[in-house]
């Protein structure tokens, strides 16, 4: 298919309109898997996977470990739409293209929003490992995706964020958190734009403006899907500890054999929360 459309709402239209033509599921939720996550994309049923690189304006991921297809298909018994692979602003894409996906999800039908990533603690009480809902976030990209002439047929001007991340579906989680047997954290994710990883000094600071967590991604994410009128939750999983006075040198390996080592709880409460969607 030819990309023809030149204003955002006709770009996810297009794209919109070319997934379609390849799947017939109504998509009720979207997942974005975050590093060493792209597992869960493979479990939904009746799965099609379409390559980024086959949908009109959608972005390649270019990032160790994110695989870059579109899986749709039935999970937990709703239909969903799973980014194996994400974009970032470090890879030189604006956050408008960045955050297109979840547009598209948006423009499909889905109007809840599971954000899986991949963070480093500035908390010494959250460790190595832990699961995170995240509760609150702190933006500190110095962009924002909503930048720019504001077109209301996406979203209001100045969209609300006392709630980014749905109290809700909070709730949820961790009734299903605890009838697995899975203990949750709740903290709040600084995003900062990478691609390197913070100094000490940094960290510090992350701390002290309140940050339990840091990411390079989900909160561009976050923001489009609140002004899209979407409700969000929020997962982490803890791959480094960032304390200032015990700092140490961490590899991609180290950051994905700690994610991948949660997969199992990961999944149980993601499933678990779809279902419960209404």
């Amino acid at each position: 298919m030819t990309a023809t459309a030149t204003t955002l709402y006709d770009k996810i239209q297009e794209a919109a309109e070319y997934i379609r033509s390849r799947v017939s599921i109504n998509p009720k939720v979207g997942v974005i898997c975050g590093t060493g996550m792209g597992e869960l994309g493979d479990k939904p049923d009746g799965l099609v996977k379409i390559p980024y690189d086959d949908i009109p304006h959608f972005p390649v991921s270019t990032v160790e470990s994110h695989h870059g297809f579109l899986c749709c298909g039935t999970l937990a018994g709703k239909g969903v739409i799973v980014m194996q692979g994400r974009f970032h602003r470090y890879e030189g894409y604006s956050l408008e293209q960045v955050t297109f996906p979840v547009r598209v999800m948006k423009a499909l039908g889905a109007d809840a929003l599971v954000i899986m990533n991949a963070v480093g603690s500035v908390n010494p009480f959250i460790r190595k490992g832990a699961l995170v809902l995240i509760s609150d976030h702190i933006n500190l990209m110095g962009d924002n995706p909503l930048i720019g002439p504001n077109d209301e047929r996406l979203g209001p001007r100045f969209p609300d964020m006392s709630e980014p991340y749905s109290f809700e579906l909070m709730d949820v989680a961790e009734s299903v958190a605890l009838k697995n047997g899975i203990k949750l954290h709740r903290g709040v994710a600084a995003a900062v734009t990478g691609p390197n990883l913070e100094t000490r000094a940094e960290y510090r600071a992350l701390e002290r403006v309140g940050a339990d967590l840091v990411t390079m991604s989900t909160i561009p994410e976050n923001i489009v899907a609140i002004h899209s009128g979407m409700k969000v939750m929020g997962l982490s999983t803890v791959t480094d500890e960032c304390y200032p006075e015990a700092l140490k040198p961490v590899s991609v390996a180290e950051i994905i054999e700690v994610a991948n080592s949660r997969e199992a709880d990961r999944q149980a409460v993601v499933m678990g929360v779809i279902e419960r969607i209404k």
